[in-house]
């Protein structure tokens, strides 16, 4: 089985800030890790490359320092791995950026790409979904756990708001994967020293074959035109005594407000 792995390296959100000028995301300075929920994703690749005899290719794209997630990931096993950067991909949204990503994945070949269900910088959940319509595969989100992996089918259970749906899907397929799937393993000494002397391929627009017109800022539909800080809330009052005097005291004031 040819696995594809799609990861993000995202700033640590405890430390972000936002230009108020730009309303983008400082990131100078600021730490950054794999999209924790890529990291079940490279679980899941590793489990099925075992169960199977595959093989895993993880891909991002980014800046030339996101080949430090791409090291940490061949550091838990995966196979090899390939950056896309390019100035020409800056500025994208989702729509651009799943965009990018098929044609790579187009370019590489599989059988299943798996994706964390969202990257923590943006909370869209968007790009899996938006890279299986680019290939024309089918596409199943938020799994929770995978069982009978076959080369031509593969059964899923999908996490509900309270309950789960278990689906049949054919592949090649692309699946979204929460945190209740694995536990992810961390990176072995002989991984360490194999991400170290690992050659990352580097790939821009040209080697996948993109269009100009649909790849970072030039193809994105969307833009963001403002970010902010909820304002504070207003004052919190702490209600005392039994609950009918609690009760009591809310309807006093609910009646003052206005509110009945």
């Amino acid at each position: 089985m040819r696995i594809i792995v799609c990861i993000k390296q995202v700033p640590d959100v405890t430390e972000v800030k936002i230009d108020p000028k730009t309303n983008t995301l400082i990131r100078e300075g600021v730490p950054s890790i794999m999209n924790p929920y890529d990291l079940h994703a490279i679980e899941a690749a590793l489990e099925l490359k075992e169960a199977t005899a595959g093989k895993v290719t993880a891909i991002t794209m980014g800046p030339p320092q996101a080949e430090e997630v791409l090291r940490e990931a061949i550091s838990m096993g995966v196979d090899d791995a390939i950056l896309l950067t390019d100035r020409r991909f800056a500025g994208a949204d989702t729509w651009a950026t799943a965009y990018t990503l098929s044609m790579a994945a187009r370019k590489i070949g599989f059988d299943l790409i798996i994706c964390g269900k969202q990257a923590i910088d943006g909370d869209t959940a968007q790009v899996g979904p938006e890279m299986a319509e680019f290939l024309n595969i089918p596409h199943v989100s938020y799994v929770r756990k995978i069982h009978n992996v076959s080369s031509q089918e593969m059964i899923i259970e999908r996490l509900m708001d309270d309950c789960y749906e278990k689906i049949q899907v054919c592949l090649p397929a692309l699946i979204t994967v929460v945190k209740e799937l694995n536990n992810p393993r961390p990176p072995s000494i002989r991984g360490k020293m194999a991400a170290k002397k690992a050659v990352i391929p580097r790939w821009n627009a040209d080697d996948i074959n993109a269009e100009e017109e649909k790849i970072g800022l030039k193809g994105s539909p969307t833009m963001v035109k403002n970010i902010f800080a909820p304002p504070p809330r207003g004052e919190r009052r702490i209600l005392e005594g039994s609950p009918e005097e609690q009760v009591d005291i809310l309807l006093k004031e609910l009646r003052r407000l206005g509110c009945l």
